[in-house]
Protein backbone atom coordinates (compact mmCIF):
# COMPACT_ATOMS: atom_id res chain seq x y z
CA UNK A 1 0.00 0.00 0.00
CA UNK A 2 1.38 3.28 -1.03
CA UNK A 3 1.54 6.22 1.43
CA UNK A 4 -0.74 9.17 0.95
CA UNK A 5 0.87 12.47 0.06
CA UNK A 6 1.00 14.95 3.10
CA UNK A 7 1.90 18.28 2.76
CA UNK A 8 5.13 19.21 4.04
CA UNK A 9 3.42 22.13 6.21
CA UNK A 10 1.44 19.63 7.92
CA UNK A 11 4.17 16.68 8.76
CA UNK A 12 5.71 17.05 11.70
CA UNK A 13 9.04 18.80 12.76
CA UNK A 14 11.20 15.37 12.48
CA UNK A 15 9.06 14.53 9.32
CA UNK A 16 9.39 17.85 7.94
CA UNK A 17 13.75 18.11 8.65
CA UNK A 18 14.03 14.49 7.52
CA UNK A 19 11.99 15.57 4.01
CA UNK A 20 14.40 18.70 4.11
CA UNK A 21 17.43 16.95 4.66
CA UNK A 22 16.60 14.32 1.31
CA UNK A 23 16.08 17.33 -0.83
CA UNK A 24 19.66 18.76 0.04
CA UNK A 25 22.90 17.93 -2.09
CA UNK A 26 26.58 17.64 -1.74
CA UNK A 27 28.70 20.60 -2.77
CA UNK A 28 31.43 18.49 -4.15
CA UNK A 29 34.49 19.91 -4.43
CA UNK A 30 32.70 23.68 -4.35
CA UNK A 31 33.92 25.25 -1.44
CA UNK A 32 31.04 28.52 -0.72
CA UNK A 33 33.29 30.21 1.12
CA UNK A 34 33.80 33.76 -0.56
CA UNK A 35 37.19 34.83 -1.44
CA UNK A 36 38.76 37.74 -2.70
CA UNK A 37 42.03 38.38 -4.61
CA UNK A 38 44.37 41.04 -2.96
CA UNK A 39 45.13 42.30 -6.53
CA UNK A 40 44.56 46.41 -5.63
CA UNK A 41 47.78 47.70 -4.46
CA UNK A 42 46.47 51.11 -3.63
CA UNK A 43 43.45 50.03 -1.00
CA UNK A 44 43.96 50.91 2.25
CA UNK A 45 45.57 48.04 4.50
CA UNK A 46 44.96 48.06 8.14
CA UNK A 47 47.14 45.44 9.32
CA UNK A 48 50.68 46.68 10.24
CA UNK A 49 53.31 46.55 7.55
CA UNK A 50 56.17 45.57 10.78
CA UNK A 51 54.01 44.57 14.16
CA UNK A 52 55.82 45.54 17.09
CA UNK A 53 57.50 43.07 19.01
CA UNK A 54 55.14 41.42 22.19
CA UNK A 55 58.03 41.68 24.55
CA UNK A 56 60.84 44.41 25.52
CA UNK A 57 64.44 43.89 25.59
CA UNK A 58 66.03 44.69 28.79
CA UNK A 59 69.50 44.89 28.03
Amino acid sequence: MMKKFVSAGKLGKKDRKRLNAAGRGSWGVVNPVTRVADTDKRRYKRKEKHPTRAYTEDI
